[in-house]
């Protein structure tokens, strides 16, 4: 009886165990879920804060990429070099460029190029007496007293052009068609209107250049006299960027795709009229450009309703060469290209993935990343700065001095965990998917390295948008396109815009005018550049003779 007592005990101790482990379990099961809730919230809350420290910095931060360095502090990469011996020049491959202090300017030297008008302070001629003996005074010299700048109003008017007539007398009495000879200029008397080259030119160049809305171009011709309305200076702009820059832009086209590198970038445009979509529908320009270290540069804007890659890919049909352009997807249309990738986009998205206040914790992934990053911007300035620097030598330097570098860095991405949804995950997911292109800039030396080159073509547009805001209609973009490529092209050539844009509207040039022609009239060409001087000088003497 005892022993049947004993057993039903240790019976109801073991069934009280078993219930006790099994609560036990349960109850870590629990502890182990609200832990992974707990964890999921911080990281949720983790990236939410990622998010408000990144949006606070864009709209408030400065729009600066480049870092503070402080006094004393040396990059984690670069302290090697900052503390080596100097090398001996001769020891060096390539003569470095010397680098002088700026030394700073004047006003003086500033305004050196500008004609002069000198007015003489002269003495009232019933002062030119002695008051002391009375004998008349003789000029002994002058003394310089002060500079002004006196800036001219612009003026219009108008020019009435008349050609005269010659007649032979002899033919008048004698022959049965009297012989006449008129007066001609040569020149076209009317550019779709009774606008003159110089005031297509004037127009196009506040607009694009000085980004002068044509309601406040119309307000200024009202100032100076003449009822012009915008509708006019947008119809001088649009029919004579169709008719005489069109060629010259499918002429730089051909050029473009003829050539070994190019850089592309698009940005958003509004355009208000066009057919079957909504005014708030957003199309885009694309701007298409040489490469970064072509000697014949080439700026080309197109507008189309769509981001589809299938602009690009019809834009540059047929181009075989390096193509740099950022992460945009749409570019992979693009089969017969090699394509580049832009290691400034890596760097802007690994910057962002850094911590507020954390910009110099190396022990931050993504401050890890950028110092790489970094690293290799600063031997890509380093060679690039080489006096006499082939694309030959500068592959060379990339694989001997960058690609190290590269490999450093790859071995840091393929390292990396983050969590999903934060700023780095994202940074981490855009350079892998990219690292098939980040690294073909190796194979020439006149790849680009990043694309801030065609951006920079690109604010140009950006700039003017935010004072014109949108284009009327897809005719109004397909011109600003136009006009756009010749401004920015010109720039890039380092030549007079206005003067360019005015010396195209003086020549004129069509669908039937040649390639050779066509060359003559590019900013490069050095009859082109001669052509501009002698414009220039007269525009001085002009200045001049006006005072």
């Amino acid at each position: 009886m005892a022993r049947d007592s004993r057993e039903s005990q240790l019976i109801e101790l073991k069934d009280t165990v078993r219930q006790l482990n099994e609560t036990i379990r349960s109850l870590n099961e629990t502890i182990a879920a609200a832990n992974r809730r707990e964890e999921e919230h911080l990281q949720r809350e983790q990236v939410l804060q990622e998010q408000v420290d990144y949006l606070t910095k864009k709209l408030f931060g400065k729009s600066s990429e480049k870092r503070d360095d402080f006094e004393g502090q040396m990059s984690l990469f670069n302290e090697a070099e900052a503390v080596q011996t100097p090398a001996d020049p001769a020891e060096e491959e390539f003569v470095t460029v010397e680098k002088h202090a700026r030394k700073k300017s004047t006003m003086a030297d500033r305004i050196a190029g500008l004609p002069v008008q000198k007015v003489y302070l002269d003495v009232p001629e019933g002062e030119r007496v002695c008051g002391v003996c009375g004998t008349p005074l003789e000029r002994i010299g002058e003394e310089f007293v002060r500079r002004e700048i006196e800036l001219v109003k612009p003026s219009i008017k108008v020019i009435e052009y008349y050609s005269v007539s010659y007649g032979c007398p002899a033919c008048k009495e004698n022959a049965e068609v009297p012989h006449i000879v008129k007066g001609r200029d040569g020149h076209p008397h009317v550019l779709h209107g009774m606008a003159s080259a110089g005031t297509v030119a004037w127009v196009m160049y506040q607009k694009y250049i000085n980004c002068l809305p044509l309601y406040r171009q119309e307000r200024d011709f009202k100032a100076m006299g003449a009822e012009i309305s915008r509708g006019t200076i947008a119809n001088w702009i649009i029919k004579n960027a169709n008719e005489f820059f069109a060629p010259l832009c499918d002429y730089f086209q051909r050029k473009l795709v003829a050539g070994k590198y190019a850089m592309a970038d698009e940005t958003p445009v509004q355009v208000l009229k066009e057919l079957n979509r909504r005014a708030e529908t957003k199309s885009f320009m694309w701007v298409f450009r040489s490469g970064e270290f072509d000697p014949e540069q080439v700026v080309l804007f197109h507008y189309s309703e769509t981001r589809a890659g299938e602009t690009a890919k019809d834009f540059l049909d047929g181009f075989g060469g390096y193509l740099m352009t950022d992460g945009y997807g749409g570019y992979n249309k693009l089969k017969k290209c090699t394509r580049t990738s832009c290691w400034a986009h890596v760097r802007r998205y690994l910057i962002d993935a850094i911590p507020a206040g954390k910009q110099y914790d190396y022990s931050q992934p993504a401050v890890q990343g950028l110092a790489l990053v970094d690293k290799l911007f600063a031997l890509e300035k380093k060679v690039l700065e080489k006096k006499g620097v082939t694309f030959d030598a500068v592959k060379e330097w990339r694989t001997e001095k960058e690609k190290p570098v590269l490999d450093a860095f790859f071995k840091w991405l393929d390292e990396q965990k983050a969590v999903k949804g934060s700023r780095l995950d994202k940074a981490l997911t855009y350079v892998r998917n990219r690292r098939p292109y980040l690294t073909t800039y190796l194979e020439d030396g006149g790849c680009s390295f990043s694309n801030n080159t065609s951006e920079r073509s690109c604010k140009a547009f950006v700039t003017g948008r935010k004072n014109w805001l949108f284009a009327d209609t897809p005719g109004g973009a397909k011109a600003s396109a136009l006009v756009y490529s010749v401004v920015e092209t010109a720039k890039a050539n380092g030549v007079d815009i206005y003067l360019y844009l005015k010396y195209l509207l003086t020549k004129c040039p069509t669908d039937q005018t040649s390639d050779d022609e066509l060359e003559k009239l590019s900013p490069w060409n050095d009859e082109c550049k001669a052509e501009l001087e002698k414009m220039y000088l007269q525009r001085q003497k002009e200045i001049f003779d006006a005072m």
